[in-house]
């Protein structure tokens, strides 16, 4: 029997404790995705160098042995301002804390320290995948006249693959991203500049790293570099001179607020963005300019703010 690749469920559930399965369910914990990829044997190879009478290649023996995946989540809130976002979960075991203000907002910003991890069930049409102690990084595409979206990326430790029912799911939690749009995306500011912009993208930019030692086998957060880029349409130099930004390595805020309806309105912030490398494309006859952008702290562990309203 041949399987079939869209049938596939992601559950993730945030563990109490670091690599011990969290058990997350169908009913409670199931994520709504797209584009998903799973690696369930991720690691190195030590040959063995074994000498014999004749040549001839050795035999390896798999090491550092891990499970990766990859997976989209379209970006939208919980339809209920104050209440967190079914994704909150992912976005925690990425590195970001989760500050609930209830009946008002949800907010997302970096942590250096007790980062959190999570148990994730990677499902393909029977065949199960668990990454227990997985930790992860994630980018953000908020490109015109397209869906914004997480794309995720995450390691765990490596359990043996087996064959398990899909589970019934409950996507209730999980509400229809809005296009961005001039409608839907009212504010994009960038250096006190609004920007007609046609793409936004950002990496939280996570160095992740696999470590299986003597009394010790973890993911680890070693290090942080956000990092991004922007696209929009070149204003005369009078207006807004970004190539002195540029060579004089200014740092200035970066806004972008999508949504208009309470619940389902997210707001990205950058307090402190040095904008580098300025580039041009031509667009239905129109001027591009292109920036990337590096985010960086200003008292430290705020260098971006996602805030859920």
């Amino acid at each position: 029997m041949s399987l079939k690749w869209r049938k596939t469920v992601i559950l993730a559930k945030l563990e109490t404790t670091y690599g011990t399965d969290a058990t997350p369910t169908g009913a409670a914990n199931a994520i709504q995705i797209s584009e998903a990829t799973v690696t369930p044997l991720a690691g190195d190879e030590v040959e063995r160098g074994l000498l014999r009478p004749t040549l001839g290649a050795d035999p390896s023996v798999p090491v550092n042995t891990h499970v990766t995946c990859d997976f989209t989540v379209e970006i939208a809130g919980s339809g209920v301002a104050g209440t967190a976002p079914a994704f909150g979960p992912l976005l925690r075991a990425c590195a970001m804390a989760e500050v609930v203000d209830a009946g008002v907002s949800v907010a997302y910003n970096p942590v250096s320290e007790d980062e959190e991890s999570a148990s994730l069930y990677f499902n393909r049409d029977g065949n199960l995948f668990k990454l227990v102690g997985a930790r992860g990084n994630v980018t953000v595409e908020m490109n015109a006249n397209n869906l914004p979206v997480f794309k995720f990326s995450f390691v765990g430790l490596w359990t043996q693959p087996a064959s398990a029912s899909l589970p019934t799911t409950d996507f209730s939690g999980f509400i229809p991203a809005l296009p961005v749009t001039n409608a839907n995306t009212p504010t994009f500011t960038l250096h006190g500049f609004s920007a007609v912009a046609t793409a936004f993208t950002f990496n939280l930019g996570n160095t992740i790293n696999h470590r299986d030692r003597m009394n010790s086998e973890e993911v680890k957060f070693s290090d942080r570099k956000m990092s991004g880029s922007v696209t929009f349409e070149e204003p005369l130099i009078s207006a807004k001179n970004f190539y002195s930004l540029v060579k004089a390595a200014t740092l200035d805020a970066l806004q972008l607020v999508h949504g208009i309806t309470a619940g389902n309105i997210v707001t990205v912030d950058m307090p402190k963005v040095q904008l580098k490398t300025p580039s041009q494309s031509n667009e239905d006859g129109t001027v591009m300019m292109a920036l990337t952008l590096t985010p960086t702290p200003d008292e430290g562990d705020d260098e971006i703010t996602l805030t859920f309203t």
